[in-house]
């Protein structure tokens, strides 16, 4: 007997379904392996949102906390632009001149790594001068 495969919104379905028929929230949690905790999460989200809420739900977060403001980042890339031969330690000091307290200011570290990502930062260059 080959085995069945279905997918989790299958699975949520046919636990509401059951649900909605009137067998209690206890057994049906048991039957399917999840805590009444989880089973409650799943009937409400049904309750509240329809079919749709039965589906796999995106984990990436809402937001990213210490995100560097696109303004900032964007500020880095066109000092290097303006000044190709400094380093992440003088742009920062330029970023705090110009923005004098307006945001946290960020470290010399993501400050190169900015420049890194953005293709403005070549590491052999570097390496070959502290190395000669």
């Amino acid at each position: 007997m080959p085995w069945k495969q279905c997918s989790a919104m299958e699975e949520r379905l046919r636990f509401v379904a059951r649900l909605l028929e009137g067998e209690g929230m206890s057994a049906v949690c048991r039957e399917f392996g999840i805590s009444r905790k989880t089973g409650y999460k799943i009937f409400n989200r049904y309750k509240d949102q329809g079919l749709d809420a039965l589906c796999d739900r995106s984990r990436r977060p809402v937001r990213y906390a210490n995100q560097l403001p696109d303004q900032v980042e964007q500020l880095i890339v066109d000092l290097k632009r303006d000044k190709p031969h400094w380093g992440a330690r003088k742009i920062r000091e330029l970023v705090l001149r110009k923005l004098a307290g307006d945001v946290r200011l960020p470290a010399k570290s993501t400050v190169h790594a900015v420049l890194v990502c953005n293709d403005n930062f070549d590491v052999r260059l570097a390496t070959t001068r502290m190395a000669g």
